[in-house]
């Protein structure tokens, strides 16, 4: 993945040297909202095509030189292998944030809908204290609409490899896509409005409708792909990374691994074929209208 092609994003706030912050006790994070999409996103309709705004050839905002080596290239210092490697991963995020920022602010424009407001990607180590409450690294990569942020340990890229089997720089910016995607259901109102359709549903509804979010989500990561795709910034073999890694964070094979079995009513992510093939539909079409995951008759 041509990643040091892309803007670094300024919204970035790094908490990583800060030994992180312990969580509430007793308290939670809700790690996104849910709602319903079907009359936000399927009126919209396409008046020009996204990619003027982007531009043909790289991204919106041409993209400064890296501060800090891609990964396997020759460090011009002599900073601790720790430090050195704390800074790539942040340089790696901030840039994917920031083309998701031009890729999103594009397709808003190109919608007519409101100017795209750009989340905050907070990096932190350990534990951090969120708008949602407290988390450990344990509650892996997640988004709290409540402060409109998405919050990353980077050490899950290490943990989406080893344990999850889904290694690649274009598997890392899935799952942070992946998380910008519920910032765009919060932007369009999408969260708002399952708020209070959630007070009617019980635990099985609630968890299904989950579902619908959460893939919907990784249609919009997709969305992203498609344009990263298009503006010659992936390279072989990272659309196989980028399914890999939505097939392994499928409820069906964590619950394999974690208990042996699989209970189809504690879904709320949706199966590792529901992932992927959601996945695919934001790759192929570059089109949030086809990421209406409610409307489906099957998820």
């Amino acid at each position: 993945m041509r990643w040091g092609d892309m803007r670094r994003s300024d919204n970035v706030d790094d908490r990583q040297g800060a030994g992180g912050a312990r969580p509430s006790p007793g308290g939670g994070v809700r790690l996104s909202g849910i709602g319903i999409v079907i009359a936000v996103i399927a009126a919209l309709v396409f008046g020009v095509d996204p990619m003027q705004f982007l531009g043909s050839g790289g991204p919106a905002v041409q993209a400064p030189a890296p501060r800090t080596p891609a990964p396997g290239a020759p460090s011009g210092g002599a900073p601790s292998a720790g430090t050195a490697a704390t800074d790539v991963r942040k340089d790696f995020a901030s840039r994917v944030v920031g083309d998701t920022e031009d890729v999103w602010s594009a397709l808003f424009q190109a919608m007519g809908v409101d100017r795209y407001p750009p989340t905050t990607l907070t990096l932190y180590r350990g534990s951090v204290r969120s708008g949602c409450g407290g988390a450990t690294s344990a509650a892996g990569p997640f988004y709290c609409p409540a402060d409109a942020r998405v919050y990353l340990d980077t050490s899950f890229f290490d943990e989406l490899a080893r344990r999850f089997g889904a290694p690649g720089d274009f598997a890392q910016a899935y799952v942070i896509a992946h998380e910008v995607g519920h910032h765009v259901q919060n932007a369009l109102g999408t969260m708002r409005m399952f708020d209070r359709e959630a007070q009617r549903l019980d635990e099985r509804r609630r968890n299904a409708l989950s579902i619908r979010l959460e893939l919907q989500a990784d249609c919009y990561a997709g969305v992203w792909g498609h344009f990263a795709q298009r503006r010659n910034l992936l390279e072989p073999g990272d659309l196989e990374e980028g399914l890999r890694a939505a097939s392994a964070v499928g409820d069906d094979p964590i619950m394999k691994r974690t208990q042996g079995y699989v209970v189809p009513d504690a879904m709320n992510h949706g199966t590792a074929e529901q992932r992927m093939r959601w996945f695919k539909v934001g790759l192929a079409s570059g089109d949030p209208r086809k990421c209406d995951t409610f409307a489906a008759a099957q998820p």
